[in-house]
């Protein structure tokens, strides 16, 4: 992207709507409920001919550096000094406040262009708050409904004359991506007995979830080596999913923070329920999901739920046993966890677990090499020769049962897709074929093929038998 902008402003002006507006999509959780956005979110955003990074901001408040306001006042200026112009917005329904006026005399301080915002302008009466607006000292207002969409061309305009031309438009060519496809790849990955190499170099995507104050966020700031998210002893600081990239190794990782996730029986206000689906859409996008768990009381039943959680949706897992440094007797603590890690989590048998702590840095390189390993499991594809030698030796060292007198017969397996591993089976009476034999399958493909801690899942199709009679056609 060419600039950065970062959209500054009181609480319940609309920046989170005028945010979503720029990207195009709902990212940023939008409430009537003031001071909803807490940390900074980043966005790819349009405007007519325009292309930048955006980064949404919490509401700026007078408050104490200790307090949690105080401290998103400070995770909003840090987005101001990283950005290449502000959008200050201002309510132009309800008119100015004194908070408006320090804010203003912040932003000037700062010396970095601005672009005073007037958004709500299509209201009723808001004529006076946009006239109020040019007694701020930073230029003409630009009237504007980021919940209508109104005044985008002026918004573009302003940010043009603000930042200039030579700035605001690239030279062309810089920001065409280029992309090589192997066609011959593509060609051998339809081929069923083509096993290919895990990419190390792919960029990866990884959510963080758990229970509330767990310590997710302490954890990602802990990986980046700064204070990005918002942090504290207070529990549920974070609503939104909030994407950070950082290389480890020289690999590009897609990091997401979400909300803290509690029993949904507790789960009452809108916003909370909101933060959670903000939550669950991360989940969904990302490829391998953390769960981190707080040692000193792990094993709850919503760390359960939220692991089955993420094994039903398909994800690789890994569990990040944080706040270790709290631990009094390491080794004791250590063999515990994994007694109840086999015996509380049987569907994820195998599963990585490494005990970290985002308070000291301890074990996160760790963890992060537990991530790359479980992302190359969950990507990894078998041969359907090796799928059909082994479904032959399952077979006779373990037949199928038989059902009705009958002998239930496996012909063919092969796998229909990775991420996660899927595999489909040819076979007689497929209904009648127990889920304890399937689960006898599905721990030998875990052991016979190294595919620890990922959803395995098996199809069965059921045979055409060439002796059943066929449907006679009706000649009318």
């Amino acid at each position: 992207m060419s600039f950065t902008v970062a959209i500054v402003g009181r609480p319940n002006v609309g920046k989170s709507t005028l945010f979503n507006r720029l990207v195009g999509k709902k990212l940023a959780l939008v409430d009537d409920t003031p001071g909803v956005t807490r940390d900074r979110r980043p966005g790819d955003a349009r405007l007519i001919d325009l292309k930048f990074r955006i980064v949404d901001t919490a509401g700026l408040e007078e408050a104490a550096p200790e307090t949690l306001q105080g401290r998103m006042r400070a995770q909003t200026e840090m987005a101001i000094d990283e950005a290449d112009l502000s959008l200050f917005v201002v309510d132009a329904k309800t008119g100015l406040t004194p908070v408006d006026q320090s804010l203003a005399e912040m932003l000037r301080r700062k010396g970095k262009p601005v672009v005073l915002v007037a958004n709500k302008a299509e209201a009723r009466g808001s004529d006076g708050g946009f006239y109020d607006a040019f007694t701020l000292g930073l230029g003409d207002p630009t009237p504007i409904s980021a919940e209508h969409g109104q005044g985008m061309l002026d918004l573009r305009d302003a940010i043009v004359a603000a930042l200039g031309e030579e700035r605001v438009f690239p030279p062309e060519g810089e920001d065409e991506a280029v992309t090589d496809v192997d066609l011959r790849a593509e060609q051998a990955e339809k081929d069923d007995d083509y096993e290919p190499e895990y990419d190390e170099t792919k960029p990866l995507r990884v959510a963080i979830v758990g229970r509330p104050n767990a310590g997710k966020s302490t954890l990602i700031n802990r990986f980046l080596g700064e204070d990005r998210l918002l942090t504290g002893p207070e529990a549920g600081i974070t609503r939104d999913s909030i994407s950070v990239e950082w290389n480890w190794k020289g690999r590009t990782i897609k990091m997401f923070d979400t909300a803290g996730m509690r029993r949904k029986a507790r789960v009452q206000e809108k916003l909370e329920k909101l933060s959670v689906a903000d939550g669950l859409r991360a989940i969904r996008f990302a490829e391998t999901v953390v769960i981190v768990f707080d040692s000193t009381i792990p094993f709850e039943k919503q760390d359960l739920q939220i692991v089955d959680l993420v094994l039903r949706e398909g994800r690789a897992a890994v569990l990040a046993f944080n706040k270790w440094d709290l631990i009094d007797d390491p080794q004791a603590a250590l063999a515990e966890l994994r007694e109840k890690t086999e015996r509380l989590l049987p569907q994820a048998r195998g599963i990585r677990a490494v005990p970290v702590s985002g308070q000291t840095g301890r074990g996160l390189d760790k963890l992060m090499q537990a991530v790359i390993d479980t992302d190359r499991v969950w990507n990894r594809r078998i041969s359907t020769a090796r799928l059909n030698r082994w479904l032959e030796m399952q077979q006779a060292q373990h037949p199928p049962p038989a059902v009705s007198g009958r002998r239930l017969k496996l012909k063919y397996m092969t796998q229909v897709k990775a991420r996660p591993p899927g595999f489909m089976i040819s076979c007689t009476r497929a209904d009648a074929l127990p889920d304890s034999y399937i689960r006898f399958l599905t721990n030998g493909l875990r052991a016979d093929f190294d595919l620890p801690g990922v959803p395995i899942r098996i199809h069965l199709k059921a045979s055409e038998n060439p002796f059943k009679p066929k449907k006679s056609r009706k000649i009318h």
